[in-house]
């Protein structure tokens, strides 16, 4: 088996499509919970597991887009993972902040994950030009 030229980035898309079933998973069951099948039914938890999981799927596809597109433009592997790795750090904290009401959290996995999309982002022009 070939590795293709966005191996990296494809294994950091796992994980984070993993942590994404886990984020949704917790709103699911928090629906069940409060018997909530639309919006939040004005239950906190509820709407911040809901915004949990709408960030993530707000920002991470095209800050992986962007990583995949620097891997593919030969950026060095330890860049990779380090940008990937941040990304996939930052949504950790991300979720975690916001679901147990630590906002300090919840902003430092925000400032991360915009730091990758701004560096993935400049790489790319770069890389491009």
């Amino acid at each position: 088996m070939h590795a293709f030229p966005t191996a990296t980035t494809a294994f950091y898309a796992a994980m984070l499509g993993i942590l994404l079933v886990l984020i949704s998973a917790r709103v699911s069951l928090l629906r069940l919970k409060f018997k909530v099948m639309f919006g939040d039914g004005g239950h906190e938890d509820l709407m911040r597991a809901v915004r949990a999981q709408a960030n993530f799927v707000e920002y991470v596809p095209l800050a992986l887009l962007l990583i995949a597109f620097v891997e593919w433009g030969g950026l060095a592997s330890w860049a990779v993972h380090t940008l990937a790795g941040v990304l996939l750090a930052s949504r950790v904290i991300h979720s975690w902040g916001i679901t147990s009401h630590k906002d300090p959290a919840r902003g430092v996995g925000a400032t991360l994950t915009w730091l990758v999309l701004l560096v993935a982002g400049f790489v790319a022009l770069y890389q491009h030009f």
